[in-house]
């Protein structure tokens, strides 16, 4: 079994609101589903100076105009309310190891 903690990097415009809002909504329901994960915020513009290997999954409420080697996830539904199962059991899938 896979023990090691996966780190997810939440970001939005500003690394401060609505990745704050999406971090806390997917750590607690990650947490019902019996993972823990390690998390990090920032903002897209920093992305370029992120060092990608720091983290297995993006989980962005903004448009990440970067290829980059991590996967992306458009979490922008768990702020509207529309689409946010999808988002959190997207997201489960990446981090269940």
């Amino acid at each position: 079994m896979n023990t090691k903690k996966k780190n997810i990097l939440f970001v939005c415009a500003t690394g401060i609101a609505t990745s704050t809002v999406v971090a806390e909504k997917t750590i607690e329901y990650l947490k019902e589903k019996g993972i823990d994960i390690n998390y990090t915020q920032t903002n897209v513009a920093s992305l370029p100076e992120y060092d990608t290997k720091d983290a297995d999954l993006i989980v962005a409420t903004t448009k990440v105009p970067y290829e980059l080697d991590i996967p992306v996830i458009n979490a922008l539904p768990i702020i509207t309310g529309i689409g946010a199962d999808k988002v959190f059991e997207d997201v489960y899938e990446h981090v269940k190891g």
